[in-house]
């Protein structure tokens, strides 16, 4: 009797027990989820900081690489500019391309000028051209590059006389005191110390030239030459030198004329004329405007053959060629160089290659300039 009336209550505190265990496993269930929802909230938070965090990092470095980007390309931009401004000779270029980008169109013009760049190109070898900056320098700049480039040593009256001291020769020894009138090209330079501004000046020349003549690897004549030749400084005080060293060349053949003494027929030709019948008025209106308000060959115009005095027609039919560009014999001879000249504009005539001098006294060495119009030069590369 007593056992049925205890399963009841075993029954119920079996059911307390279950009801029990589901609301412990339902509070844990509860806490769990609250943890893990608190959990979330914090680690999507903290991952959302992260990322504006590195969000904002990226823009400010892509700001910075932005803005350091624009500075670097300006500098870039600015120190090419400034060293295409002063470099004064460019580096080699193929010819027929240098010529297919300055001379495009159909013009009769450009059509010639093409025409004698191929005339360059297949008759004479040359494949390449650097580019001279255009000033009234260079025909002075493309001969004295080449000399420098070259190496070709020091000529042979240079080393018989100290070249430094020419300027104080020439007022001492042979009374030339008009020297004192001498400009320095675009600086209108007078006065008691002109013999000291051209020492220097000669003496900058005789110390390059000796030391690039003493060089013998190719490739740091190079170098050097394109040091140099980016001075705009340095480049005035050697075309200085060599204007005075064409100077005093014409003024040793003026003594020389005047006692008799056989000089070359272009110096009489020189002093034929009005303008420069004697070293004085050739330095007054020819050389002191070099550098200045022309350039080396656009002082003395044309000649034609009627105006070459008979006896000056010794040197047979290509007289009036030489005649045409008489400073570049001058400064040919001053230097012992011959000097080759393609002339594009006179292509198709007798007169698109000329030497300076044509028939030098010796074996001098021989450098090459090539002109489109007469006045500005380039240096060819064979």
């Amino acid at each position: 009797m007593e056992a049925p009336r205890s399963a009841p209550r075993e029954r119920e505190r079996e059911r307390a027990r279950t009801t029990s265990g589901s609301d412990q496993v339902h509070s844990w269930i509860l806490v769990t989820s609250h943890v893990l929802s608190a959990a979330w909230r914090i680690a999507r938070a903290s991952v959302m900081t992260a990322l504006s965090l590195l969000s904002a990092t990226l823009s400010y470095f892509r700001s910075l690489y932005l803005y350091l980007g624009h500075q670097l390309k300006w500098w870039v931009g600015y120190l090419q500019r400034k060293f295409k401004r002063n470099l004064s000779v460019e580096a080699e270029v193929d010819l027929l391309s240098y010529c297919a980008r300055e001379w495009k169109g159909e013009t009769p013009r450009a059509r010639l000028m093409r025409k004698a760049y191929e005339e360059l190109f297949w008759r004479y070898h040359i494949k390449c051209v650097r580019a001279v900056k255009r000033d009234n320098y260079d025909a002075l700049r493309s001969v004295l590059f080449q000399i420098f480039s070259q190496g070709l040593s020091f000529p042979s009256w240079m080393k018989e006389k100290d070249i430094v001291k020419l300027p104080e020769k020439l007022l001492f020894s042979q009374g030339c005191n008009w020297i004192q009138q001498y400009s320095f090209g675009p600086e209108k330079y007078t006065g008691s110390n002109v013999f000291g501004k051209l020492r220097k000046c000669v003496e900058l020349l005789k110390l390059q030239w000796t030391e690039f003549s003493g060089m013998r690897d190719y490739h740091k004549r190079g170098s050097m030459c394109n040091g140099l030749f980016s001075d705009a400084i340095l480049e005035c005080k050697l075309y200085e030198a060599l204007k005075f060293l064409m100077l005093y060349q014409v003024t040793e053949a003026y003594e020389q004329m005047k006692t008799n003494k056989i000089i070359p027929n272009l110096f009489r030709l020189l002093f034929a004329r009005e303008s420069s019948s004697d070293p004085l008025s050739f330095m007054m209106n020819h050389l002191n405007s070099i550098g200045d308000t022309c350039g080396l060959d656009q002082f003395y115009p044309d000649f034609s053959i009627v105006m070459v005095p008979p006896c000056f027609h010794t040197v047979g039919p290509k007289s009036c060629s030489l005649a045409v560009l008489i400073d570049l014999f001058i400064l040919g001879y001053s230097l012992q160089v011959k000097i080759k000249v393609f002339r594009l504009f006179k292509f198709n005539s007798r007169d698109f290659a000329v030497c300076y001098p044509e028939e030098p006294l010796r074996e001098w060495p021989e450098i090459s300039l090539l002109t489109e119009n007469g006045h500005q030069y380039h240096i060819p590369v064979f």
